[in-house]
This record gives structure tokens, C-alpha cells and sequence, in this order.
């Protein structure tokens, strides 16, 4: 975008949870010929990322509800990887902390910095900013799928270990169950386009599930033993998701670890109902006993 006088103007996106600050901030940039367009939440940010364009973001990193400033980041290099990303924060160590361990944001600015200050820092890194070669980033799903037998196999060694289940004799296969279709039918839900809030349920009927129950049920499974190899399945998920932190797209990683409670949930749900089914059906008699 420019101006009349040919000059370019950038759209800044102002993220910041304090209303005061984020106002003076606001009329500062804009007075030095930017267009700001200031939000006072993570949630109202995303959307914006996601509906319109940018060419620099400045965001505070400490923010009340779901998400912080790296959330936000992430979300505006999968988005707009061309953009100039600028993280604030209030604690003087975290300059050098985001540096070597997480480099996301091209500038990281410890508050209280003077607005005047902000602006020209602005400019001068908008005159040097070059196209970042970054990596691909993969989603949630994605890591799960390249990663499935390796997440069968880890959950395989936990309920191997864990004495709550490994007294019963069992073959891997067996142990192991329907656990990969239920992997991937968790990938699919991921996969799957978001309806309604992050808190509806969009889980639907698993006759994996459903079959995994009356599997369990035939091996002498106990309910508590349903519970428990559930618990291993959730952790060993987010422990191959922390494994592939460097290859995660953060900007839908919480709604998908919410995705994955709740599918996971939901088919335990469905397992210790087919369970629960078949302990209420009575037993068919022997001949011996009906004679």
C-alpha cells in the first residue's frame, strides 16, 4: 500500500493485553505514517492473521487466557513468513532466553521502551528486512502420521512397563490392539476442518473404538486397566509432539491439544461402553448346566 505522496505505507498488527499501552502505541505508529490495526488478545490476533495482511507485528509476550506472543508469531510466519515480527516483553533476561532458544521473532524488545524508539526501530528494521529462509513447518497432524508406528511402538513400551497392565500375557499384537486404527481415526479428527468453539465436541461413532472394547473385554481387561492404557496413549502423543517441537506449526498447537483430549476422551468413551455392554450380557448356559 502507499500513500499520495508514493511513500509506502505498512500495516502494522499491535497485539498487547494492556488497553492504556496499547492505545499510546497505537497513536504513536500511526502518527509516524503507519496503519495499525490493534487488538487487545491472542484469539482476536489469530483471526486477523488469518483474514487479512500484514506487514509487521508487534506483540506483547505475556497475555492472560489461551496463548502467548509466540503463538502469535508462529501463527504470522505460517501466514505472512515475509512479515517483521517483533516480540515485547517485560523481563529483562528474556532477550538473551528467546535468543538461543527460540528464534521466531526478528527483534525482541524488553519493555518499558520509549514509543518514539519503537517507531524508528520500525523502520530501520523494515529498510533491512530481507525474506527469512525458514523451514517448513508441520502440523500437528502431520507429526502424528509420520510418526504413528513410532508412537505405537513407545505406547507398546510404556504398557509394557506399567504393572497395572503387563500382568496379563499378551502378544505385542495383542497388547497393542486396535491402537493404530485409533491413531489414525485422532489424525483424521485433526485433519478434519473446525466447527463451532474449541469446547464442542466434534468426536463421532469409532467402531474401532467400539471393537477395542469388546477386545479388551475377551482379554480380561478390567475397567481400570481401560483407563490407565488410555492415560499411556494421551502422553506418549505429547511426548512425539515435544520430540518434533522444531518441525511444529504452533499456530493451531493449542486447539489441536485440545482436539487430542477430546478424541481420545471420546473413544475410552466408546471403549468402556462396549466394555460395560458385554459384563451386563448374561452368559449363554453349558449343556452341561442346562441339563
Amino acid at each position: 500500500m502507499a500513500s499520495p505522496e508514493g511513500q509506502t505505507i505498512h500495516r502494522v498488527l499491535l497485539v498487547d493485553d494492556d488497553d492504556a499501552l496499547l492505545e499510546v502505541m497505537r497513536a504513536l505508529l500511526e502518527l509516524n505514517g503507519f496503519e495499525v490495526v490493534a487488538v487487545g488478545g491472542v484469539t482476536e490476533a489469530l483471526k486477523r492473521i488469518a483474514t487479512e495482511s500484514f506487514q509487521v507485528l508487534i506483540t506483547d509476550l505475556h497475555m492472560p487466557n489461551a496463548g502467548d506472543g509466540f503463538t502469535v508469531i508462529s501463527a504470522m510466519r505460517h501466514s505472512h513468513p515475509s512479515a517483521l515480527t517483533m516480540l515485547l516483553s517485560g523481563y529483562p533476561d528474556v532477550k538473551r532466553a528467546v535468543e538461543a532458544i527460540i528464534l521466531e521473532a526478528d527483534e525482541i524488545v524488553v519493555k518499558p521502551v520509549e514509543f518514539k524508539q519503537l517507531a524508528e526501530l520500525v523502520r530501520e528494521r523494515l529498510l533491512i528486512q530481507k525474506p527469512a529462509t525458514r523451514p517448513n513447518k508441520e502440523s500437528v497432524s502431520a507429526i502424528l502420521h509420520r510418526c504413528s508406528d513410532l508412537v505405537v511402538k513407545n505406547w507398546l513400551a510404556r504398557a509394557k512397563q506399567a504393572p497395572e497392565l503387563n500382568h496379563l500375557e499378551l502378544k505385542d499384537e495383542e497388547r497393542t490392539g486396535h491402537l493404530p486404527k485409533l491413531i489414525a481415526d485422532l489424525v483424521g479428527r485433526l485433519n478434519r476442518p473446525i466447527m463451532g468453539s474449541p469446547q464442542d465436541s466434534d468426536a463421532t461413532y469409532s467402531t474401532t473404538a467400539v471393537l477395542h472394547g469388546e477386545l479388551r473385554y475377551a482379554q480380561g481387561y478390567t475397567p481400570e486397566m481401560l483407563v490407565h492404557e488410555s492415560r499411556i496413549l494421551q502422553v506418549t502423543l505429547f511426548e512425539t509432539l515435544k520430540n518434533n517441537m522444531n518441525a511444529l506449526d504452533f499456530s493451531l498447537l493449542l486447539p489441536d491439544v485440545m482436539t487430542i483430549a477430546d478424541e481420545v476422551d471420546a473413544q475410552l468413551t466408546q471403549t468402556m461402553g462396549s466394555y460395560m455392554k458385554l459384563t451386563k450380557t448374561p452368559k449363554k448356559p453349558t449343556k452341561a448346566a442346562a441339563a
